[in-house]
């Protein structure tokens, strides 16, 4: 490897350690004002977030297998069983396609 590469390596990995130092002087200093309550919901908003980005633009088949799995979720609060529940019902829903395609 070049030099050039040697330096984006090192400029990147001096890149995420501050990121990470900079969030726990800002995680410290939130957690000492009147906004701590919000350190409690970003871990969920987080998911949700990554969630609903990766659902953009994806079929109706996988659009009802992630409302069967939130179904799931709200129900039982037990996220292995909402993963397997979810995968299944696209599976299920996924490969019952062409079966009903093939009926009518």
């Amino acid at each position: 490897m070049t030099l050039s590469h040697w330096m984006l390596i090192l400029l990147l990995a001096i890149a995420a350690f501050s990121i990470r130092v900079l969030g726990l002087f800002a995680g410290d200093a939130i957690r000492a004002s009147r906004f701590a309550w919000v350190l409690d919901d970003v871990p969920g908003l987080l998911v949700v977030a990554l969630v609903a980005s990766s659902l953009a633009g994806q079929s109706a088949v996988t659009w009802a297998a992630a409302a069967v799995a939130l179904g799931v979720a709200y129900v039982t609060n037990h996220v292995i069983l909402t993963m397997c529940v979810g995968g299944l019902a696209y599976a299920g829903m996924a490969s019952a396609g062409p079966i009903w395609a093939a009926l009518h």
